[in-house]
């Protein structure tokens, strides 16, 4: 079994929080994790209809039966529990008493705001990292293809029957709990599509116009894959915080392997010369940035940078004291001019910024004006 990077945190943060929640994508190993690090629990499963039903109709009752350390699985199934959990803990007073785990529609439910807040601790776990694979993984394009999903690298598996498998789930069970879509194909339709655009900046009305569908609708539906886990809008960085809600965002696949999937990639021989293989590999790159970041329970603080005039970074990352810009390039050899622009960028602010390159091949070391990265440094 691989050894994931959020134990380190769940465990530190069960030592005072009374509840901690696991949230993420479908398969992303969610309820593995839980199982493992908190092994001594109980374990319900609130896809139980006969748990859900009792939990549903008689929530107290419900948890006088599972009064502390226990893990509820698929919690997002019964929001009408976390009244009676907020009542429990305030009681009980027992550090890291309840796991909730589920999907990201968790994070979107008013009564985790209303209830719980204050009560409980939320994680987000994302689909495998470099980090975590290392060294069964050693092969950036063969990594792309596959993707992160736990259960590809756990098992004997097929990854184009895995992952057809995983979108056709997708569409006739996530979708359909979390919206009315009057037709699942069009929607199929819209996510391939959308897979053409990772890495790209976001058009809502070039997209609904390429599906057929309203302005409106591709909101709606672009709003439930980032709600489901499947993309990742990253936002552009202004000063000024209201233009960073108006300005586009770039979209991109949380899981590469999944975008490659929709893409009609077969085998990870043709994705060299795809012509899509640049945005794949940015897009793999955005979604390390975050794993890193969530899987030692942070925020993402990760932005692309573009100006008026042109100048542009792939990544901006900002804290108080410092910022960070990045460069993202897939060919395996750097290129000749790798930082000209970062540096005109840096050369704007007044606090301290590092300039880095991280590209496709295989030695990091540091240049004369930023830093170079393998993507094995990821």
């Amino acid at each position: 079994m691989i050894k994931r990077l959020l134990t380190a945190k769940l465990l530190e943060t069960a030592k005072y929080s009374p509840i901690l929640g696991v949230v993420g994508p479908r398969q992303s190993g969610k309820t593995t994790l839980a199982k493992e690090v908190f092994s001594n629990y109980r374990y319900v499963n609130l896809e139980d209809i006969a748990s859900r039903r009792h939990a549903l109709e008689d929530p107290c009752g419900f948890l006088a039966l599972y009064d502390k350390y226990v893990i509820f699985d698929e919690a997002q199934r019964v929001p009408e529990l976390f009244s009676a959990l907020m009542v429990k803990t305030d009681l009980d007073k027992i550090p890291g008493q309840y796991i909730l785990t589920g999907s990201q529609h968790f994070l979107m439910l008013d009564s985790i705001t209303q209830s719980l807040a204050g009560r409980i601790i939320l994680f987000n776990l994302l689909p495998l990292s470099l980090e975590e694979l290392q060294p069964l993984n050693d092969n950036v394009v063969e990594y792309i293809w596959k993707g992160g999903y736990p259960r590809i690298y756990d098992q004997q598996i097929n990854v184009g029957d895995w992952l057809d498998g995983y979108i056709r789930t997708y569409l006739d069970r996530d979708v359909s709990l979390l919206t009315k879509i009057s037709s699942l194909e069009t929607f199929e339709k819209f996510i391939h599509i959308l897979a053409g655009r990772t890495g790209q900046l976001l058009n809502l009305s070039s997209l609904g116009s390429d599906v057929g569908i309203s302005h409106n609708t591709a909101k709606e539906w672009l709003n439930l894959m980032v709600t489901s886990g499947i993309i990742h809008l990253l936002p552009p960085y202004y000063a000024n915080i209201s233009k960073r809600l108006i300005k586009a965002p770039k979209i991109y696949f949380i899981d590469t392997g999944l975008a490659c999937r929709l893409l009609g990639i077969q085998s990870f021989d043709q994705l060299p010369t795809h012509p899509l293989y640049g945005a794949l590999f940015e897009t793999m790159v955005i979604s390390e940035m975050l794993k890193q970041k969530y899987n030692r329970g942070q925020k993402s603080n990760l932005y692309f940078w573009r100006d008026s005039r042109g100048l542009e970074a792939d990544v901006y990352a900002e804290n108080s004291t410092e910022g960070k810009l990045y460069e993202i390039k897939s060919s395996q050899t750097m290129p000749p001019s790798p930082f000209i622009n970062l540096n005109k960028i840096k050369s704007t602010y007044s606090k301290p910024i590092s300039t880095h390159l991280i590209y496709g091949g295989e030695e990091s070391f540091l240049h004369q004006s930023g830093n170079v990265h393998s993507w094995k440094s990821l």
